[in-house]
């Protein structure tokens, strides 16, 4: 087995030389690769002065995470990648005992630890907690964490289990299926660009699980604060991007609607809560989406839509803001 963990880095030096040193340790056996999109804040000459053993492939500019980690991993011979952001703090037996698990089942294709947040370290952390899924509607959401809500970890999800997406901060993936779905699709650019993937993943027949005695902390926001305006837009165009070409129905345009209406009340909530730049990133990511509607429309009939795995059967949205619901196990 030949394992790569790789590390994609744009502007991202206090990072790694915060966490980069721990990967390192507890990765044995493991290559070590750091991809750089063309950073600009030293990282580079940090990483040969700090690092001189370690490979690292640079990208011309900054690619994105998709096309990023696409371009890097075609030029990386291994039996599985691990994609880990840069503001991640591994533990002692965060690796290998998630590659045998991979390696013993032939029908799981990919893997998420448990992913806990770094500051506060007995919670779960909001980019994956203990595994993902979407609602009906598309929206996206954690065990462990729904929308702002996050849980303390107290054992409650302790076991292994089928998941619908792993988080794209810490995916541990076997690369004959990596490439044989095509990578990450590019038109993401990033964000929810993993949730895509593992949608593909269950279409094509395999399985994705979660895997709690793997272990990580993580920042999150390293790249793009939570406060981003961009990632608003990023976040409300991907999650039509990745519907349209996934969703396994019938009845997209009434999808689309109440999806308008939806993200609507969001926007408004945003310009209430005196944010108007993110309400009207969320007006930009419609247009954006409307746009691509052709070329989403052309990779959609060239996929399988043979699984529902990803989607669970009730409203996230309904049951956070006017049920109450703010735990996974609440629902």
């Amino acid at each position: 087995m030949k394992v790569a963990v790789v590390i994609l880095n744009w502007n991202g030096k206090k990072f790694l030389s915060q966490f980069l040193s721990k990967v390192v340790e507890y990765s044995p056996g493991a290559e070590v690769i750091i991809v750089d999109n063309s950073s600009t804040d030293g990282s580079i000459a940090y990483l040969k002065s700090s690092f001189p053993e370690l490979k690292i492939l640079q990208n011309p500019s900054n690619e994105g995470f998709c096309r990023g980690y696409n371009l890097a991993l075609s030029q990386i011979e291994a039996d599985y990648y691990v994609l880990l952001n840069s503001d991640v703090e591994v533990t002692p037996n965060w690796l290998h005992p998630a590659i045998q698990y991979l390696e013993a089942n032939s029908t799981i294709a990919a893997l998420q630890p448990k992913i806990k947040s770094f500051y506060c370290r007995d919670e779960f952390e909001y980019a994956g907690a203990a595994g993902g899924f979407l609602d009906h509607d598309g929206y996206p959401f954690c065990r462990g964490r729904i929308f702002e809500t996050l849980e303390k970890d107290s054992g409650q999800y302790n076991e292994i289990a089928e998941i619908g997406w792993a988080s794209g901060a810490c995916l541990f993936i076997k690369a004959s299926v990596y490439n044989q779905l095509g990578g990450l699709d590019e038109d993401f650019f990033a964000h929810m660009e993993e949730i895509d993937l593992c949608w593909r993943i269950w279409n094509a027949g395999y399985t994705i699980v979660y895997f709690p005695k793997s272990e990580i902390f993580h920042i999150g926001g390293g790249t793009l604060p939570k406060n981003s305006s961009y990632k608003t837009f990023l976040n409300f165009r991907n999650s039509l991007y990745l519907f349209h070409k996934n969703y396994p129905g019938n009845d997209l345009p009434f999808k689309f609607l109440k999806r308008l209406i939806m993200d609507g009340l969001a926007g408004i909530k945003f310009l209430v809560q005196g944010y108007p730049l993110d309400t009207f990133a969320i007006v930009r990511a419609h247009f954006a989406y409307c746009r691509s509607i052709p070329i989403l429309h052309r990779k959609r009939i060239q996929l399988k839509h043979n699984s529902h795995k990803m989607l669970m059967k009730y409203s996230i949205v309904w049951g956070y803001f006017i049920k109450g619901k703010k735990k996974y196990n609440d629902y």
